[in-house]
């Protein structure tokens, strides 16, 4: 998944509002293959890098495998037994990536002298105890199309058969034939190698207009480009840890800034951070003024000037991995290792192998959120979007209960009776709330409705988690009892918020109140939900 050298250089869940929902498919459900590759950073520091990923790696590529001039093996200073050794022992595999660093004329060569530079890979794979080889040759042109597949397709034959080969290919969603673009024959290299990683980044490039560095759109064609060929179960979808950044003078034109490196620039120069929702991309814009000390970037010292500075953050990335479910691929590689901000692997493997919520980053309740939809009780009111702050209605409230019951199936007969004026046969909670009736989780208004749109309180809530809970065969703990001044033993809620508040459940508010007519969110309730039952 090299990027050109100045880079490197420089079901279940919650009955929705509506009555569809799109769903994506429970096969994507499924663990994905996560890797990464590390090319920048002291070798002697790779373990530490691999570290903060929190065991969200299945598989790590170094920047292990150059080429001479002449298309000849030539094996990196940074290759290092112990480190190789050190991954084994986590269970991750070393994958060394194949690279020509964007040179022309040494793809070339390498082409010209495949058999030779097959057998040199051969053997330091064996050699050095390493899990394959990642081929990432860029650069070639539709000459060397045939001949660029054939190597791969001897490599892999070359190789012993618990060994893998992979191959990094250039995103295309315009499907271009020609340049670059047109030297990978996607659908020849699936069949020949392992799996591929489409490298889904550079939409906006060095030289070129300010932009997204991958905007959405631009990943998802290239997908779907890409899935005419490719097996999905052979797609592996890129993502970038570096952004780019233009200086509005034209001085510079889209280089590379690691992830890392943004916010304490932005920080240090009274910046600003802003989001465009049409790309799904973060972008940033910093003034560095005259007198102010200057950074350096990839080897480059700024100059005074206003940079804008597009990029991925935790939401944009985390809307990127939705692909990977929503298309059932076979999972997503980082570029690179050691540019990213430390903060990315937090929810990583959770994103990666769930269905993301665009609107939950950095939410307080995000875990808990995550949590119960993982379980199958709560899921977002449309695609992508959970609507945490969102007030919860009573009808969505009898739906997750049943769901956290485990009720299913229709209710019981009761001879074709409505049960409540208000809910209809047709409303779409309409079994759930019946079945939650029945069950003595939830009750009706005096007047024979039970306002299925209505919000739901933090008493009535009480109640029906305190119901809940009681019928449920999963223990909950104690915590002290605690009392609030605006719940009196005369409320008709008032055993129920008791025995929640002494298991520690639901909690009131610095001011010693519960507020109990409060309307609750649906954040609140998976909260709440998870704190009785984890």
């Amino acid at each position: 998944m090299q990027v050109k050298p100045y880079i490197k250089r420089s079901i279940a869940g919650l009955l929705l509002l509506t009555l569809t929902l799109t769903m994506f498919p429970l096969s994507a459900l499924a663990e994905k293959y996560s890797m990464s590759y590390i090319y920048f950073g002291t070798p002697s520091k790779y373990v530490e890098a691999v570290n903060q990923t929190q065991d969200s790696l299945d598989m790590i590529s170094p920047s292990y495998f150059d080429l001479n001039k002449d298309g000849s093996l030539l094996l990196s200073p940074a290759l290092d037994p112990s480190f190789i050794a050190e991954m084994h022992r986590r269970g991750i595999k070393v994958v060394p990536f194949l690279s020509n660093h964007w040179d022309r004329e040494v793809g070339k060569q390498a082409m010209r002298n495949k058999d030779r530079l097959i057998k040199q890979i051969a053997d330091a794979v064996k050699k050095y105890n390493l899990d394959g080889v990642n081929v990432d040759i860029e650069n070639l042109t539709t000459a060397e199309r045939d001949v660029h597949t054939e190597f791969v397709r001897k490599l892999k034959k070359a190789l012993p058969a618990d060994k893998e080969v992979s191959v990094a290919v250039a995103a295309n969603p315009h499907g271009w034939k020609t340049g670059w673009h047109g030297s990978y024959d996607y659908k020849a290299l699936a069949d020949a190698c392992d799996y591929l990683i489409m490298m889904t980044y550079d939409q906006s490039y060095r030289g070129g207009p300010a932009g997204p560095v991958a905007s959405l759109s631009f990943v998802e064609k290239s997908i779907q480009e890409g899935l005419k060929d490719i097996p999905k179960h052979k797609l592996v979808m890129g993502i970038p840890t570096f952004g780019r950044y233009w200086n509005e003078d034209g001085s510079i034109k889209g280089d590379a800034i690691q992830h890392s490196r943004i916010d304490s620039l932005v920080k240090q120069y009274g910046g600003q951070f802003s989001y465009d929702k049409k790309s799904e991309s973060a972008k940033a814009t910093f003034t560095i003024k005259k007198g102010d000390p200057v950074p350096t970037i990839h080897d480059k010292k700024l100059t005074p000037g206003t940079y804008t500075v597009w990029y991925d953050n935790d939401r944009s990335i985390k809307a990127k991995l939705s692909l990977v479910s929503k298309y059932d691929l076979k999972g997503a590689g980082v570029w690179s290792l050691n540019e990213d901000s430390g903060d990315l692997w937090n929810n990583y493997r959770s994103w990666l192998n769930g269905v993301p919520y665009l609107d939950t980053v950095g939410h307080w309740a995000e875990q808990s959120i995550s949590i119960l939809q993982d379980k199958g009780w709560m899921t977002g009111l449309k695609p992508n979007y959970f609507a945490p702050n969102a007030a919860l209605t009573r009808a969505q409230a009898a739906s997750i209960l049943v769901r956290v019951n485990g009720l299913n199936g229709n209710p019981a007969n009761s001879g074709g009776k409505q049960q409540y004026w208000d809910v209809p046969a047709q409303h779409w909670a309409a079994d759930a709330i019946k079945i939650a009736s029945q069950a003595g989780l939830v009750s009706g208004m005096p007047d024979g409705s039970f306002a299925p749109n209505r919000a739901v309180t933090r008493e009535e809530i009480a109640v029906m988690i305190n119901r809940l809970v009681k019928q449920s065969s999963l223990k909950t703990s104690n915590s002290a009892v605690k009392t609030f001044n605006d719940v009196t033993s005369s409320r008709w809620s008032y055993g129920a918020i008791m025995e929640l508040t002494k298991k520690g459940i639901i909690s009131g508010y610095k001011d010693g109140t519960f507020r109990p007519t409060k309307q609750v969110t649906r954040a609140e309730m998976a909260s709440m939900l998870h704190a009785a039952f984890k």
